[in-house]
């Protein structure tokens, strides 16, 4: 697996940051029917117990990655995580994007759970790995979006710079119809209880709908 790590500095703010890594080869394409009759499920099981948009920062994973935003310096409301940012979508009768087989079972999941979570192309990943706090004025090109503001958010760096965090991801890292091998991230702000058992999850995903093989797992703390 990638050499990744989690900044010193970030932890003494959040201690109970953790990450949830999977790195495995797949099969990028075209998501089949299952997969997204399965989030369709899953969004009309959400549209049942959450009926105003108001409640769903009360989830516990999503609430508890608000609340290191704040820690961190970043206002949760104006940079959402990815998982509150689809289930309003969800709630709000607007659906999710369809992109390919991996995004989809990241998504998924992550509706499920309520965990953000990160995909990328590991090719495109440069060096080492750290998850940290970006300085002020960080930024870079976010996927379907132009120059997002990242400063004190909790990104990964390689030695090219930020390319991953818990709102969104960058364009350099995406996943493509090209990508082989991916690292898929759960960002954790509640600590590593249930964590080993949320990878499982997620790795039964990835072989059920991705083919995923060559598969290595690991919990950062």
């Amino acid at each position: 697996m990638l050499p990744i790590a989690i900044n010193s500095d970030m932890k003494a703010l959040w201690p109970e940051a953790v990450l949830g890594c999977i790195q495995c080869k797949v099969k990028v394409k075209e998501s089949p029917a299952e997969l997204l009759e399965e989030i369709e499920g899953v969004g009309k099981e959400l549209q049942s117990k959450i009926v105003k948009v108001p409640d769903i920062p009360k989830r516990k994973k999503i609430a508890d990655t608000r609340s290191a935003y704040k820690a961190f310096g970043k206002e949760p409301s104006r940079y959402r995580n990815s998982a509150e940012a689809m289930c309003r979508r969800i709630v709000q009768g607007k659906g999710l994007y369809k992109i390919n087989n991996v995004v989809e079972c990241n998504n998924l999941f992550s509706i499920r759970t309520g965990y953000s979570l990160g995909a990328y192309d590991v090719k495109k990943i440069d060096g080492s790995v750290l998850w940290t706090v970006a300085q002020e004025g960080a930024h870079y090109q976010g996927i379907g979006k132009d120059q997002i503001n990242v400063e004190f958010l909790p990104v990964f760096v390689d030695t090219q710079g930020p390319f991953g965090n818990p709102t969104s991801d960058s364009t350099r890292t995406r996943i493509t119809e090209k990508t082989e091998e991916i690292l898929m991230v759960i960002f954790g702000f509640s600590g590593t209880e249930g964590m080993k058992m949320d990878i499982l999850d997620l790795v039964k995903l990835l072989e059920t709908y991705c083919e995923a093989h060559d598969i290595e797992t690991k919990i950062i703390e």
